[in-house]
C-alpha cells in the first residue's frame, strides 16, 4: 500500500468517526443552580440551544454562578432565551448583572407588572428589568410553545391564567379534588402571574411552575388533571407551603422532585406532601433546610449544599436525559448519581 493510499484511508477513518459523533443522539441537560433561596434553572436542549428560567437574587456574586456554570460546565457562548416567571427580586433580580456577563438572545415573560406597583422594591427590579429587556421581550400566554429546538416546551400558566384544555395525556377526573383544601389567592399577585412550563423530550416530562400559588395550582388540577404525569417536578415556590397543593403534586405522579430551596426555605408541609406522593422515588434538594427537622428531608447524598449561605459553595444539581427516556441526576457536591427511566 502506498503512502498516498494510507493517507486517504486515514482521512476516511477520521471523517467516518466525525460523522458518527455528529449522528450520535444528543442529550438534554437540566441544571438547578443554587441562588441562596432564589430560583434559576438552566435547560440545554439536545440542539445546543439554551433556556434559562429565572436569574435569582440581585447579587453579583450569586449571579456569577449562573455565568460560570453556563460557560464552564454547559460550554455555552450565550443564553438563547431567558424566561422570567414573575417579577419578584429572587427571580428577576439577577438580570442586570447577568446581561453583562453573557450574551442573551431574547427575554420571555408574562407581560407587564401586575398589582404591586406601590411597592418601591418591586418597582426597582421591574424598572431595572425593563431597561434591559424592553424591545427584546416576548409575552407568553397559556398554550404558547417556546421555540427551543430539540424539545417541546408548552406554557401552562401565565399572568394569572391557566390552560383550559388537557395536555400530556391529562384530562381525566381527579378524585383527589373531593373535599380538597382550598386556599385564597396569594397575597402577592406576582406569584399568581408566574409563567409555568411543561417540557417534553421523548418520553421524558419536566414541570416548572415558578412560584404559582396553591389557588392557581388547583386550576391545573381540579376537577380535572390538565397536566398528566411528569418525571421530574420542580417543587413550586421553593418548597414553601403557600404552594404544593397535594391535589396537583399527587396527580402528577412524579418519580423525582427537585427542591430549589435555600437554607431557610422548604416547609415541613411540603416535605410531608412529597413523602406521601405514591410514585415518588427520590427528592433532591439544592439546600439542606436548616429550619426544618432533618429527619423529614432527603439523604445527604441528594443535597447539593449543607451549609448556611455565608459558607455555601453554590453546588448545583443536574439531570441528563437520553433520547430513550433514561435520565441521570447528579449532585455536583459529591458526584453522587442515580439513574431513572421515564414512564
Amino acid at each position: 500500500m502506498t503512502k498516498k493510499m494510507r493517507n486517504v484511508l486515514a482521512l476516511a477513518a477520521v471523517l467516518a468517526f466525525a460523522c458518527a459523533l455528529a449522528a450520535a443522539p444528543k442529550e438534554l441537560n437540566i441544571y438547578w443552580l443554587d441562588m441562596e433561596g432564589g430560583a434559576s434553572t438552566l435547560i440545554v436542549a439536545p440542539s445546543g440551544e439554551s433556556l434559562l428560567i429565572d436569574t435569582g437574587i440581585p447579587d453579583e456574586q450569586e449571579v456569577k454562578r449562573i455565568a460560570d456554570l453556563a460557560t464552564n460546565v454547559a460550554h455555552l457562548k450565550k443564553l438563547d432565551y431567558v424566561l422570567i416567571t414573575h417579577y419578584h427580586g429572587d427571580h428577576v433580580g439577577g438580570v442586570p448583572a447577568l446581561s453583562k456577563m453573557i450574551p442573551i438572545g431574547r427575554y420571555l415573560d408574562h407581560g407587564d407588572l401586575t398589582l404591586e406597583t406601590e411597592k418601591p422594591r418591586q418597582m426597582k427590579v421591574w424598572n431595572d428589568y425593563q431597561a434591559i429587556a424592553n424591545g427584546n421581550r416576548t409575552t407568553l400566554k397559556p398554550g404558547d410553545a417556546i421555540p427551543l429546538k430539540g424539545v417541546r416546551i408548552t406554557v401552562v400558566s401565565s399572568a394569572g391564567v391557566a390552560i383550559t384544555k388537557p395536555i400530556n395525556g391529562g384530562g381525566g377526573p381527579n378524585p383527589l379534588c373531593t373535599d380538597a383544601l382550598q386556599k385564597k389567592p396569594d397575597q402577592d399577585p406576582e406569584n399568581g402571574s408566574s409563567v409555568g412550563t411543561l417540557l417534553t423530550y421523548g418520553k421524558f416530562r419536566f414541570l416548572d411552575l415558578g412560584d404559582l400559588p396553591w389557588y392557581q395550582e388547583q386550576l391545573l388540577a381540579c376537577p380535572v388533571n390538565l397536566l398528566g404525569h411528569v418525571d421530574i417536578y420542580q417543587t413550586t415556590h421553593h418548597g414553601l407551603e403557600r404552594s404544593g397543593s397535594p391535589q396537583l403534586v399527587w396527580a402528577l405522579h412524579p418519580r423525582v422532585a427537585v427542591m430549589n430551596n435555600g437554607p431557610t426555605r422548604g416547609d415541613a408541609v411540603t416535605f410531608q406532601t412529597l413523602k406521601k406522593s405514591a410514585d415518588l422515588e427520590d427528592l433532591w434538594q439544592i439546600h439542606l433546610a436548616l429550619k426544618q427537622d432533618r429527619a423529614i428531608q432527603t439523604s445527604d447524598d441528594m443535597i447539593a449544599n449543607l451549609d448556611a449561605s455565608d459558607q455555601c459553595k453554590g453546588n448545583w444539581i443536574r439531570a441528563t436525559v437520553k433520547p430513550d427516556g433514561t435520565y441521570t441526576v447528579t449532585n455536583s457536591r459529591n458526584n453522587f448519581t442515580k439513574t431513572y427511566t421515564a414512564r
